[in-house]
């Protein structure tokens, strides 16, 4: 079976699950081509394990200042380059395309008349799960931006839904805690106003990964560029970590075992649904905006829910690799009763 798997690249979280699942597809001697979009091809790091692979621009959104800037969204969009990309990815010599929300892929497949397999955390929104601000254009974006035949979603419970559980690298749970060590990533928001939040607790010490060239600290603030390795290192001995409210860094905490607070980023609704399910699952706790009085009491509370997930990556490339798509449910099924607490 040859397969061209379509990454987007605008977000680590989903570079970081293909990962997983194109490590097992391989190890299946599956053929697998990958295609990114979504950055700045000049920008892609960390992903030589992904090769062979091509780089598109593909569409993104704006986000500033913690929030969807709708309009400069809009603005910057160079469609005929987009159409331009799609046209110029020949997905005919592939069996299946994968696209983990990635649209020039997805929407090349289509031209070609091929088969098509969503896999991602978006894709979960297509079944009843919790969900916030979900407007008509979302809804749009969502049945256009990267169309599937066969919609795998992910989710941190199946909400009764032939969904299965987040698709990360399985991680030992930590025998060392370093207390009051609190990872932050907060990628959207402004610097000084993560600092102006968190310098008042004096009692942490706040691990921050942010778009800078060296690390350095300044007494509970502890500046770090991005690593995967050492911020997984950081993820692994930290009490609790502080993210906008994306899947991946999440699941990965909860897997761990972490207290989560998360600040949505205003205006997208994924975010916003996902902070939603994490305080109806008991899984952390949620703050509209930066806000020092919602972290302090956050600091003080126990609440946190470790919830161990099945290597989804194993079992997904052998169901694509068998070829039988109606059996999802049963794979879901087989999957969630392996998740315990």
């Amino acid at each position: 079976m040859r397969i061209m798997y379509g990454v987007q690249s605008t977000g680590n979280g989903h570079i970081n699950r293909s990962r997983e699942l194109l490590r097992e597809l391989r190890k299946k001697g599956l053929d697998v081509d990958v295609v990114f979009s979504g950055r700045d091809p000049a920008k892609l790091w960390d992903v030589d394990d992904f090769k062979p692979y091509k780089a598109f621009h593909g569409l993104s959104f704006v986000v500033r200042d913690g929030k969807i800037r709708h309009f400069e969204t809009a603005l910057k969009q160079n469609i005929p380059r987009f159409i331009g990309e799609i046209l110029k990815l020949d997905v005919g010599p592939y069996d299946i395309v994968i696209t983990d929300f990635e649209p020039v892929s997805a929407w090349a497949a289509i031209l070609a008349g091929k088969k098509r397999l969503g896999i991602g955390h978006q894709y979960s929104f297509f079944y009843n799960v919790p969900v916030k601000g979900f407007g008509i254009i979302d809804k749009i974006i969502m049945r256009t931006f990267a169309p599937a035949n066969i919609k795998i979603g992910l989710h941190w419970d199946s909400f009764g839904n032939p969904i299965l559980p987040p698709l990360i690298k399985k991680m030992s749970l930590p025998q060392n805690i370093s207390k009051g060590k609190i990872l932050v990533y907060l990628a959207h928001e402004k610097l000084e106003d993560i600092k102006s939040m968190l310098e008042p607790f004096n009692n942490n010490d706040f691990f921050i990964y942010y778009s800078i060239n060296e690390p350095y600290d300044d007494k509970n603030i502890h500046m770090r560029p991005f690593s995967r390795t050492a911020f997984l290192q950081d993820l692994h001995d930290c009490e609790g970590v502080i993210c906008n409210a994306g899947f991946e860094l999440p699941s990965e905490a909860i897997q761990l075992g972490k207290k989560i607070l998360v600040k949505p980023i205003l205006g997208q609704f994924e975010q916003q649904s996902n902070a939603l399910a994490i305080e109806k699952l008991e899984l952390g706790m949620q703050m509209p905006e930066l806000d020092k009085q919602k972290l302090g009491e956050w600091l003080k509370s126990s609440q946190k829910r470790h919830l161990s997930f099945p290597d989804v990556a194993a079992a997904l490339a052998d169901w694509i690799a068998n070829g039988d798509w109606k059996s999802l449910p049963a794979l879901s099924k087989k999957l969630w009763n392996q998740v315990s607490d």
